[in-house]
């Protein structure tokens, strides 16, 4: 069983950063492709971004292109989520969730196993 928790989230006015971190134990933290995936009210949870094993591939949701970095530093087994110039449509709660593949990057919910708890991330306009 894999093991995620994420930290991060907060309040920001629009045009802030927050950094997003999500720390992963209990299996081999290389074996998977880490994404992030968030959720407002109303919403099906959406995905955001996602990176391979090695960090050298990662996919961008068009709305975040530009703006959201994914990273991740296998020493410490940790993913991380750089948002910079937050607009108030980011507004929602941020899951890091794991994948059992190393290079397919999947953009549905379905294609991961793990999922951690949440953070809320709220931007006010």
């Amino acid at each position: 069983q894999l093991q995620l928790v994420e930290s991060g989230g907060g309040l920001v006015q629009a045009g802030g950063s927050l950094r997003l971190s999500c720390a992963a134990s209990g299996r081999t933290f290389t074996s998977y492709v880490m994404g992030w995936f968030r959720q407002s009210p109303g919403k099906e949870r959406e995905f955001v971004t996602g990176i391979s094993w090695s960090g050298g591939r990662t996919s961008y949701t068009d709305s975040v292109k530009g703006r959201f970095t994914i990273s991740r530093d296998n020493t410490k087994n940790t993913v991380y989520l750089q948002m910079n110039s937050l607009k108030p449509e980011d507004t929602a709660v941020y899951y890091c969730a794991a994948a059992n593949s190393q290079w397919l990057i999947g953009e549905r919910a379905d294609q991961y196993d793990y999922w951690g708890q949440g953070t809320q991330v709220t931007v006010s306009s």
